[in-house]
């Protein structure tokens, strides 16, 4: 691996980045600009600039490594990312846009009119975001340092600069942008070096799969999880997604609900579209590098595969591609969280305008990269798993509940939102404590979203019920805002 072709690699995307940011600058003024792009997006650029944003260091290097451990287990995680859009689609997407809210915690408010419900929603907003933008900095730091022999924290050190430079310069607007780039960066960025190493295996009569040998069960022990893990980590990657903050702060960005739906559809293909590619890495990375497996370095497949199939300048060639994608990834990612951060920062703290709107841009980035360069690196498809089950214990209950069932109360989503975050918190940190082993106590705790989703759920519904004389007094009205039609409730007003 030449060091040299990838630092240039990381230059030239990086540069991309902050040059496509500044085009962002200039059509930047208003708040709405810096908050939700004056909601302007159009489905194919909001769809573009989504799949830029979701496909994380997580999918972009985690999915491969994974397959590589856990053979076919592994295949739940691209499935439970792809799926959660489709619960997007059917339940939030529309309702949301129509909401009229800037962040998850104005719809909170906006639905059941309670300051400390605002809160509670914006502290579990940051926590989320910050614990999801810690494995992009962790894969930030894992790419440079395998690519160039630098100091992994300059990884994360850069990203976190160019990030904060880009939602500086337009907020929601220049991202926009950014993403939309990255998502066809990162796909193409997958797309050619597989295929490259699919022809060269092809001429040189060898087997990408050594003859169905690699579908065999995971290659350490205990990497083949029992049922009750797989259904856990489905349920955690569904609901989780419903709750993503800097997922669904883009709903915000369509013009009406219907853009919002057709986006979420557009979504879905290119999720599906862009999932090939690490599948198949994966695939070849169990064929060809096994080793990764146990010695820790399974994240680093995708990054490793080239050399070691094709190796020499082409070798060289196909890597420094990998990594400029996987640069991408670590920045669309990285911008999104970061202006989901600062909208809920600036929108509690600063009074919602655009200089504290910048002030929060910089304090969103300043903590995640203090944590990232505090603690050492996991595997990073596991990381974002454990994210996705938080936010399927808290921010996922509320929405669902909150669009769908005029009888949530203020005490009710308190409650349920405290119950799932202090379940799957505990859990998740027990989960450090026990033995690792499958089908034991270890699995109910590392992935807990399979018992703790429906407690939360369960909590969020009966404590409303007994509280529901303190029912929030114009629910009829907010209920109607979010499910008529933009035009008929144009024609009311």
């Amino acid at each position: 691996m030449n060091p040299t072709v990838s630092m240039l690699a990381v230059l030239l995307v990086s540069v991309s980045t902050v040059l496509i940011a500044i085009n962002g600058l200039r059509l930047s003024r208003t708040t709405g600009d810096f908050y939700v792009a004056s909601r302007t997006v159009r489905p194919w650029w909001n769809a573009s600039a989504i799949g830029g944003e979701y496909l994380s260091a997580a999918s972009f290097l985690g999915i491969a490594g994974l397959i590589v451990i856990s053979g076919q287990d592994g295949l739940w995680f691209p499935i439970g990312y792809t799926a959660g859009y489709l619960m997007l689609l059917l339940f939030v997407a529309a309702p949301l846009r129509r909401s009229r809210a800037y962040t998850i915690p104005d719809f909170a408010q906006i639905r059941l009119g309670s300051i400390k419900l605002r809160r509670l929603t914006s502290f579990l907003v940051v926590v989320i975001c910050w614990l999801y933008i810690v494995p992009q900095l962790h894969g930030a730091a894992l790419t440079l340092g395998i690519s160039t022999g630098l100091p992994g924290w300059l990884g994360s050190a850069l990203v976190m600069g160019i990030v904060c430079v880009t939602v500086l310069a337009g907020g929601m607007r220049s991202i926009t942008f950014v993403q939309a780039f990255q998502y066809w960066l990162k796909l193409a960025a997958l797309a050619i070096p597989t295929v490259f190493l699919l022809l060269h295996l092809g001429l040189s009569g060898e087997s990408a799969t050594l003859g169905g040998a690699v579908f065999d069960t995971g290659t350490e022990p205990g990497a083949s999880r029992g049922l009750y893990y797989n259904i856990s980590l489905l349920v955690a990657l569904l609901f989780g997604t419903l709750g993503l903050p800097h997922v669904l702060v883009r709903f915000y960005t369509n013009p009406d609900g219907p853009s919002a739906r057709k986006t979420t559809a557009i979504v879905l293909g290119l999720l599906s579209l862009f999932y090939l590619f690490p599948t198949v890495l994966g695939i070849l990375g169990r064929a060809y590098t096994p080793e990764l497996a146990s010695n820790g370095n399974a994240d680093a497949t995708v990054l490793l595969l080239p050399s070691r199939i094709l190796g020499g300048m082409a070798g060289d060639a196909v890597t420094a591609i990998i990594i400029g994608g996987a640069f991408a990834a670590f920045l669309s990612t990285s911008s999104g969280l970061v202006v989901s951060l600062a909208g809920t920062i600036s929108q509690d703290l600063f009074g919602g305008t655009v200089r504290g709107f910048r002030i929060s841009a910089v304090i969103a980035t300043v903590v995640p990269l203090g944590l990232a360069l505090g603690t050492s690196s996991l595997a990073l498809a596991g990381a974002i798993g454990s994210v996705f089950a938080f936010t399927a214990c808290t921010i996922c209950p509320l929405l669902l509940l909150g669009i769908w069932w005029r009888g949530l109360t203020v005490a009710g989503a308190i409650s349920g939102m405290l119950t799932g975050a202090l379940g799957c918190g505990f859990a998740l940190f027990a989960a450090t404590l026990v033995p690792n082993q499958p089908d034991s106590l270890h699995d109910l705790l590392a992935q807990p979203a399979a018992w703790c989703v429906p407690l939360a759920f369960l909590v969020m519904v009966l404590v409303s019920r007994f509280s529901r004389h303190r029912a929030p007094a114009r629910v009829d009205a907010v209920m109607a805002r979010l499910h008529v039609p933009e035009a008929v409730n144009d024609s009311l007003s």
